[in-house]
């Protein structure tokens, strides 16, 4: 969600910077779409980044009968995994 709202807020900034004609005398439309282009590639590098950091939990239930009691044993484990940390 992040990339596809830095690529949105850079494509913005793009139209108004570069694509805009408009004088307004109280905003200056090319700063701002300056700050949105500039705002877009961090939220898109971010994104980028976090997505590289994504983890993985995976979790594994093993369930038996103990067989002195009759009762039921349920162990759960939960690993969670790093991409970057394997190799």
């Amino acid at each position: 969600m992040s990339i596809g709202t830095g690529i949105v807020l850079f494509v913005i900034g793009a139209v108004l910077t570069f694509a805009l004609n408009v004088q307004v005398a109280w905003i200056d439309l090319h700063l701002v779409g300056g700050l949105l282009m500039g705002a877009g590639a961090l939220v898109f590098l971010l994104g980028i980044i976090f997505m590289l950091r994504k983890r993985q939990s995976v979790t594994t239930v093993h369930s038996s009968v103990d067989p002195n009691s009759g009762e039921s044993i349920a162990q759960r484990r939960t690993a969670v995994t790093n991409d970057l940390d394997t190799p």
